[in-house]
């Protein structure tokens, strides 16, 4: 681990090193994306170098693909592996149930399609990401092209009947341009400050022409690994009930992670 980590990123090393711990040898795996998921994927990267793991990996996103691969993990495409042992990702919120507000790395589409091909889903987190009715992030819902300004009037008018407090809807943007997904497609990103109904939202969100996928993960997650910036971790198994705590060592630099420093 790279010296001199800010505390959030410490507790995101700390849940990414415990989450890797539930990887096996010959595993399938799926590779989340963002910050939180690239910390697991060098710890994934650590484990696979030093104790000579045998697994394939699936990467939800160009840049998680080109990570691992730089790393020597084994990508291939989900369509040549077609089912996977377990997924590894963050989250940008996850309440009591673990449900989840994903797609603040612009990859929902993929990270829900590679989670819901998974016997298993592990979500790894800071506490921050911890909230007790999702919403606050905002919600983003990938949509086409063509027509966008057609599919965000639809959706702010779906808002109106829908159990949430804020109905702002604006175009992600990259600098001057609107933001393009791996997918060529645009995301949406809905402020909605709370979201009184997660399930039904998703359902009908989706039924909008032009919407993509939006980026509530309901019923897909089963355990939440939460860190802390002295290395304590909270394992939370939904199926199970069962919460365990641990620590992780903070370990001195090792050369995997010296792009970071």
């Amino acid at each position: 681990m790279p010296a001199d980590l800010n505390p959030i990123d410490k507790a995101k090393f700390a849940a990414a090193k415990r989450a890797v711990d539930f990887v096996e040898d010959g595993m399938k795996l799926g590779l989340g994306t963002g910050s939180t998921a690239a910390w697991m994927v060098r710890c994934l990267a650590e484990r696979v170098r030093d104790e000579s793991l045998r697994v394939t990996c699936v990467a939800t996103s160009r840049r998680t693909a080109d990570l691992a691969a730089s790393l020597g993990l084994d990508v291939r495409t989900l369509d040549e592996v077609k089912w996977l042992d377990l997924t590894i990702d963050g989250a940008d919120e996850f309440d009591s149930n673990l449900n989840l507000i994903k797609g603040g790395g612009a990859a929902l589409l993929q990270e829900k399609i590679v989670a819901t091909a998974s016997d298993q889903m592990i979500v790894i987190a800071d506490a921050a990401k911890e909230v007790a009715q999702l919403g606050a992030f905002p919600l983003p819902v990938e949509v086409i092209p063509f027509g966008w300004r057609t599919t965000k009037a639809l959706v702010e008018e779906t808002l109106v009947s829908m159990d949430v407090l804020g109905r702002d809807v604006s175009l992600r943007m990259n600098g001057e341009r609107p933001l393009l997904t791996d997918e060529s497609n645009h995301i949406l990103d809905l402020h909605l400050k709370r979201i009184g109904n997660a399930r039904q939202l998703a359902l009908v969100l989706n039924q909008i022409p032009g919407v993509v996928e939006n980026g509530l993960f309901i019923d897909i997650c089963d355990i939440v690994v939460i860190g802390q910036p002295d290395g304590r971790v909270s394992v939370r198994d939904i199926n199970t009930g069962r919460v365990e705590d641990d620590q992780v060592p903070l370990a001195p630099p090792d050369n995997i992670f010296a792009d970071l420093e």
